[in-house]
């Protein structure tokens, strides 16, 4: 088995101990990225390593939807043997112990330390630079010990995310999209229905944008980072330009406006409006309808107002968009020479 796509970055491709016993459909390795034995790969996970490195333990399983990647050269990701992840995770720059469980739906963020042995709950977000110490269950946002884990209950966990993920469905494919040659899609991703793209805009691994009823417009020099999912169900999505969607994010009908950073994990509820210039912390929610007022911080569940933006976020801010605009022009030119299901690693 081999992912469905392998790309190398800076002229490092992925490299494997050996093949990975399963990889699902819109599985994606790309870059610094160095995966043990008996690696297991659900449908549309992506592994990103560009510019730092990715490294994984032997008997790694990751569920379907789900995204391991870095930050930039400031924190690579680093996973040890035995680590089960579950579907729609976010498992970014951090360092994650032998033997842990992280469930559906978490976000560990940058910096972040999860010892060996730990049990994460669905829907948890991990702050940055956090610890979450060995033999203990784990939930909360932020993230905090809650009880130590009783015997067996760990193997138990993770054998349950397994038998999940194994048993469902996978999703088809999307239309045959012919984007203009100034946007970046990418091979993995899904677009249905009435989506426009503007130049400059990229849309990158495995996401769904599923414009079947109401359409989606995405303005120029936007990100939709790896794994995120729209769905429009009445009016549609208006995106504006200078936008960047973090890793995971659910969106459905509404608007962001332009100069926003919607965080990974972060949930937004139908009709939500963001206005323009507003950062969505990561792993956040807002209640279908919200209005997200500019020039603030959001966040929570629901998202609310917690600070106004300073010139320090709002430069943070600009530097991201500016980030992926040239990591889409690059996987552009890297995509177009690549191989579907190539074989780059060893064994």
């Amino acid at each position: 088995m081999t992912p469905d796509l392998l790309l190398p970055f800076d002229d490092t491709a992925p490299t494997f101990a050996a093949r990975p016993v399963w990889c699902g459909r819109g599985s994606a390795v790309i870059g610094r990225a160095s995966l043990g034995a008996q690696a297991w790969l659900g449908d549309d996970s992506v592994i990103r390593a560009d510019g730092h490195e990715v490294v994984v333990g032997d008997r790694f399983w990751l569920g379907a939807r789900s995204t391991l990647h870095i930050a930039a050269e400031m924190y690579p990701c680093i996973v040890g043997d035995r680590v089960t992840v579950g579907r729609d995770a976010v498992v970014h720059a951090c360092t994650v112990g032998d033997g842990s469980v992280i469930e559906d739906a978490c976000v560990v963020l940058d910096g972040s330390l999860i010892e060996d042995g730990v049990l994460l709950e669905a829907g948890s977000t991990v702050f940055p630079r956090s610890t979450l110490p060995s033999g203990f269950v784990c939930a909360g946002s932020p993230a905090r010990p809650l009880r130590r884990l009783a015997p067996g209950e760990l193997a138990e966990r993770a054998e349950r995310l397994r038998e999940a993920a194994a048993s469902e469905p996978a999703v088809g494919p999307g239309d045959d999209f012919a984007p203009d040659p100034a946007v970046f899609v990418a091979r993995t991703a899904r677009l249905h229905g009435r989506v426009a793209l503007a130049p400059g805009a990229s849309v990158f691994f495995s996401c769904i944008l599923d414009a079947g009823v109401g359409p989606i417009v995405i303005g120029s020099t936007v990100n939709v980072q790896d794994n995120c999912a729209i769905h429009t169900r009445g009016d549609g999505l208006v995106i504006e330009h200078d936008t960047t969607l973090g890793h995971n994010v659910t969106a459905g009908d509404g608007r962001i406006g332009p100069n926003c950073l919607i965080g990974m994990g972060a949930r937004l509820g139908p009709g939500t409006v963001v206005e323009a210039d507003v950062l969505v912390a990561a792993g956040s929610a807002t209640d279908p309808g919200q209005v997200l007022d500019s020039g603030w911080l959001w966040g929570g569940r629901p998202a609310r107002a917690l600070s106004r933006l300073d010139a320090e976020r709002r430069a943070m801010m600009a530097r991201t968009v500016a980030g992926y605009a040239a990591y889409g022009r690059a996987y552009r030119k890297l995509q177009a020479g690549a191989t579907e299901g190539r074989w780059t690693g060893e064994g």
